[in-house]
C-alpha cells in the first residue's frame, strides 16, 4: 500500500470541501473515502467495503454519523467499526469492519497518515503559513499528468525561475542575470526537511525555500515586515497523476477582492510549470546517477536522496 509514499502525513483536501457527503480520493494508488462523523470531525477509511469491495464513497453519511455502504447498507463509524448489518443480526460485526486511516484537521486542511489503523507516530507539523489564524489564505488546485516526484523537485528548483517564469516570479532574477552569471544554491538540513537559498552573483534577495517532508514547499517572498508565502503541496494520485494544491498566505490585503487576485496569480504561476514538468522522462525521478546534474541542482538532489533512501523502500 501507498508505494513510495507510506507512513507519512500529507494534506489531502481543503476542509471546506468536505461537507455532508463523503468524498473519494486516490492517494499514492490507494482509494480513500473521507466523511465527517456525528461531531463533525473528519474520518478516513479505505474506499472499499469489506463485504463485496464496492466504493464506500458512493454511499451516504447517516444521521448517526456512520458511513453507509451503497450496496447492502452496512454501516461503519469513524473508526471503521461495523455498527449495523441489515437482515443479519447474528453476524459477527466485530470482525467485519472497514479499514481506517489516521486523520487530522489542521488549519484549513484535512491530513491523512498513509498507513492503516487509528494511530500514527506523532502528528503533522505544518509550516506556520498553513496554520496561523491571523493570516489570509488562498487555495487553488491543479492535476498534472506526471509522477509526484517530478512535481516536487520542480517546486524546489530555483534555476528554472528566470526561464519558465520569466514574466512572473522569475523576472526579478532575469533583471540581474548575465551570460556570465553564477548561481550559488545552498541546502541546510532541518528538523522538518531542508532550507535552500539561491544567490545570483553573490546577491541575496532575501527569499528562501523550505522543504517540509514529505511533500510541501514553502516559498518565503521577501517583503519587509510582512508575511507573504506560497506553499506547494504535491499529492501523489498514481504513477502518472499528481494533485497540486497551492496555498498562499499573507498578513496584508485580506479582503475578498484581493483573495481572488492572489489566487489568480498562484494559478498563473502553477500553470506556467505544467507543460515542462509533464514532459519529463522518465515520469518518476530516476536514481541520482542516471541523470546529469550540476551545482545548482543541490536542493533537488537532496530531495531525490530522501525519496530513494526513505520513501521508495517504505511501502506498507
Amino acid at each position: 500500500m501507498f508505494e513510495g509514499f507510506a507512513r507519512v502525513w500529507t494534506p489531502l483536501v481543503a476542509s471546506s470541501a468536505l461537507k455532508k457527503a463523503p468524498l473519494g480520493f486516490t492517494l499514492a494508488g490507494e482509494k480513500i473515502v473521507l466523511f465527517r462523523d456525528l461531531s463533525g470531525a473528519p474520518a478516513a477509511l479505505l474506499d472499499r467495503c469489506p463485504h463485496r469491495g464496492v466504493a464506500l464513497s458512493l454511499g451516504q453519511v447517516l444521521p448517526n454519523g456512520c458511513l453507509e455502504c451503497p450496496f447492502h447498507g452496512w454501516q461503519f463509524d469513524a473508526r471503521g467499526v461495523n455498527q449495523h448489518i441489515p437482515f443479519n443480526p447474528q453476524a459477527r460485526r466485530a470482525t467485519l469492519g472497514a479499514t481506517p486511516l489516521p486523520t487530522r484537521e489542521i488549519g484549513d486542511l484535512i491530513w491523512i497518515y498513509t498507513a492503516p489503523g487509528l494511530d500514527a507516530p506523532g502528528a503533522p507539523s505544518p509550516p506556520d503559513g498553513l496554520t496561523d489564524p491571523s493570516l489570509a489564505r488562498t487555495l487553488i488546485e491543479r492535476t498534472w499528468n506526471c509522477h509526484w516526484t517530478r512535481a516536487m523537485e520542480n517546486m524546489l528548483d530555483s534555476p528554472h525561475l528566470p526561464f519558465v517564469h520569466r514574466k512572473t516570479i522569475g523576472k526579478f532574477t532575469r533583471r540581474y542575470m548575465t551570460l556570465d552569471s553564477t548561481m550559488t544554491v545552498t541546502w541546510d538540513e532541518t528538523d522538518f526537511g531542508g532550507l535552500t537559498r539561491s544567490l545570483v552573483d553573490g546577491r541575496d534577495g532575501g527569499g528562501r525555500l523550505e522543504f517540509h517532508k514529505p511533500n510541501i514547499m514553502a516559498l518565503h517572498i521577501p517583503i519587509p515586515h510582512r508575511h507573504l508565502r506560497i506553499h506547494a503541496i504535491v499529492i501523489p494520485v498514481d504513477t502518472q497523476h499528481t494533485r497540486l494544491m497551492v496555498v498562499g498566505s499573507r498578513d496584508f490585503l485580506k479582503s475578498d477582492w484581493f483573495r481572488s487576485l492572489f489566487a489568480a496569480n498562484s494559478a498563473r504561476i502553477a500553470d506556467e510549470d505544467r507543460a515542462v514538468v509533464e514532459s519529463s522522462w522518465p515520469s518518476e525521478v530516476p536514481p541520482i546517477e542516471q541523470e546529469h546534474s550540476v551545482g545548482t541542482d543541490r536542493a533537488t538532489l537532496a530531495f531525490r536522496k530522501y525519496y530513494f533512501d526513505t520513501l521508495k523502500p517504505s511501502a506498507v
